[in-house]
């Protein structure tokens, strides 16, 4: 049992738009007030399928950043860092794919997909680097011991995967030698009185099942304050009759978020020209929403309409009251309204979300060295916690010899 933790990234695409931040940074600024959030950067995993090109990761890098903290996401509450600045992801990598079979990597369901989606775009992505994708996500989740990941529906598969490398790793290398007699030092650490409880609930566990006595003895280990972390970590394992827990399983954090698709109606995406950036000046989100297309029955002003047809209808789901949206269904269907007038909501209402945005990015745009001291400071904290994962790891594989 750890610490609750929760860790995400993304890879450099530069500049968000507003697919991201409903699909996930407007998550990601809500968890930092819940849980202590690591959010970074993942250029090596950008390198996966764009190995040819690495100079364009930089810029990207850095834009990406400038509107992270632009959203709201708090350096004070959450670490922000690199990928590539914290080495340890690559080590830990390295060590799993030892022992994690070539099977469990063939059989993830997206990977056979995105070879092909990327061979269309001729990219050759057939190599050690692009199979090992899912193996280097599960080191960027264990590394630092986080047992909560903020995913859509598609990505739970990968999060299992993690899970399942983490339960191999913990069997081959937790019984550690010697373990039993650690683990009874441990108890003994507790004092006379939680010892004797702990020997308890231990027991219901182990020789009744009772779910409800595992719990409190976790719980009863969490709260003790004079534990090394190592100490802890064989008094969980103790408790379920294993060796010492030394990898976190992760779990899927599910949200629900509202699907945002581009002006077209499609996926949003800059490279399809359909998306309306976080930092776009008012003038020009309000140009593109008025270019719209609309539900193409609507040839004259006189005409009514369906909105279900209309990409302009999934704006107002997103940003439109219960009022408005029965406006615009009635207005349509009845042309009552013309599609500039149902247009006008959305336009005030994205501009009146991106206004505070924009407001903080300038500050970050005006002075550069601002976003690299937090992000310099973010990989510091980050490389901290992998080097104590990593401690355990190498000692856990015999790895610490001198």
């Amino acid at each position: 049992m750890f610490q609750d933790r929760v860790l995400s990234g993304m890879r450099p695409t530069g500049a968000m738009h507003l697919g991201h931040y409903h699909g996930a940074l407007k998550n990601w600024v809500r968890l930092q007030n819940e849980f202590p959030c690591l959010f970074f950067a993942a250029d090596w995993h950008a390198l996966t399928t764009h190995y040819e090109d690495p100079s364009v990761i930089e810029s990207t890098v850095w834009e990406m950043f400038v509107d992270w903290l632009a959203v709201g996401i708090d350096p004070a509450k959450a670490t922000l860092f690199i990928q590539s600045r914290v080495p340890q992801h690559a080590e830990l990598t390295m060590l799993l794919a030892f022992f994690t079979p070539l099977a469990w990597l063939e059989r993830v369901p997206t990977y056979k997909d995105l070879v092909e989606r990327h061979a269309e775009k001729g990219r050759d992505v057939l190599t050690y680097g692009f199979l090992g994708y899912p193996l280097m996500q599960a080191a960027d989740i264990m590394i630092y011991r986080a047992n909560k990941v903020p995913v859509g529906e598609d990505q739970v598969s990968h999060i299992e995967l993690t899970r399942e490398i983490a339960r191999r790793f913990n069997h081959l290398f937790g019984r550690e030698k010697g373990f039993e007699e650690k683990a009874e030092a441990a108890v003994k650490k507790l004092g006379a009185r939680k010892a004797k409880l702990y020997r308890s609930l231990r027991a219901r566990y182990q020789e009744q099942g009772d779910a409800e006595a595992l719990g409190e003895a976790q719980a009863l280990v969490s709260d003790v304050q004079n534990l090394t972390l190592g100490d802890k970590e064989r008094l969980y394992g103790f408790i379920e009759g294993g060796g010492r827990m030394i990898l976190a399983e992760a779990e899927s954090l599910l949200t629900e978020t509202p699907k945002l698709l581009g002006l077209d109606g499609q996926k949003m995406s800059k490279s399809a020209d359909n998306a309306i950036m976080l930092r776009e000046p008012p003038e020009s989100v309000t140009q593109k929403i008025r270019k719209m297309q609309t539900d193409p029955a609507r040839v004259r002003r006189s005409d009514p309409g369906e909105p279900e047809r209309c990409p302009v209808w999934n704006l107002h789901q997103v940003y439109s009251n219960e009022n408005t949206r029965n406006w615009v269904l009635q207005g349509c269907r009845t042309a009552g309204i013309g599609c500039l007038e149902c247009k006008q909501p959305v336009i005030d209402s994205i501009n009146a979300e991106l206004m505070p945005i924009r407001e903080r990015a300038a500050q970050y745009e005006e002075d550069p060295t601002l976003v690299r001291n937090v992000i310099q400071d973010g990989c510091e904290k980050a490389s901290d916690l992998a080097d104590e994962t990593m401690r355990d790891v190498r000692d856990a594989m015999g790895l610490n010899y001198t």
